[in-house]
């Protein structure tokens, strides 16, 4: 199973979308909320390549990218395959 993290804020209605995408493929995941953190959201930054925006997606450490990064691999059927590995 894939190691999946996902850095989050508590009212950013994208991270809720990603979140909802990979529990409908039963993908189990460790959420990072970066919202009251600043040297979590400074990690953050350093592993997604100075993006700063919420959420940013983790797959075996992996930089997915964002919330219609997430979903654009679904569409291209590739997120599966990832989620297996």
């Amino acid at each position: 199973m894939a190691k999946i993290e996902i850095y989050t804020t508590q009212t950013c209605p994208f991270c809720t979308a990603a979140k909802n995408l990979l529990r409908e493929k039963n993908a189990a995941f460790s959420e990072i909320n970066v919202g009251a953190d600043r040297a979590l959201r400074d990690a953050m930054k350093a592993r997604a390549n100075g993006k700063h925006t919420v959420p940013q997606i983790f797959i075996n450490d992996r930089h997915i990218g964002g919330c219609d990064d997430l979903y654009a691999l679904d569409a291209q059927n590739k997120l599966d395959a990832l989620l297996a590995s």
